[in-house]
């Protein structure tokens, strides 16, 4: 039975540096495209740039965690949407009062579009892992493919 490798301390400083730029980007972006998914204003504010900001910009930030970190950055992902969204939701709760013309989602309503935004980071983190390794999977690529140089006629 092989032991997990021990967390180094530039992994670590990689993983913090990691979720501190998701939670940039994913912040950033949300106030970017200025959608508030704590907040409901009727069915309307399901537009475009909900979609965005729901599907699209975490599947950007799970990307960027995972090129960031590297193999693994696939875990890390999730943390960043939950973060911004968590503070985000604190923050419309007790610090800045809820516009007239909308109202708060039932806590439970927000949990379900937060796991669907944790979701599509997922996918981000899964084709960031991909484009850091160039293959998925657990073995390392230098046994899963031959190079160019190895394959010679008599093999085909």
């Amino acid at each position: 039975m092989s032991k997990l490798p021990l967390l180094t301390k530039a992994r670590f400083l990689s993983g913090v540096v990691a979720v501190i730029m998701g939670c940039s980007l994913n912040y950033f972006g949300d106030r970017l495209l200025g959608v508030k998914i704590e907040l409901f204003r009727g069915i309307l504010d399901f537009n475009g740039l909900w979609v965005i900001d729901m599907l699209v910009l975490p599947f950007f930030v799970g990307v960027l965690v995972a090129v960031i970190f590297g193999l693994g950055g696939k875990w890390l992902c999730y943390f960043p949407p939950l973060i911004v969204k968590s503070i985000s939701y604190v923050e419309s709760v007790y610090l800045n009062p809820v516009p007239e013309d909308a109202s708060l989602i039932p806590f439970g309503l927000w949990g379900l579009l937060v796991t669907v935004v944790m979701t599509a980071a997922a996918f981000g983190g899964v084709m960031g892992e991909i484009m850091v390794k160039g293959t998925y999977g657990r073995s390392p690529r230098d046994l899963l493919h031959k190079q160019r140089s190895d394959i010679r006629e008599s093999d085909i």
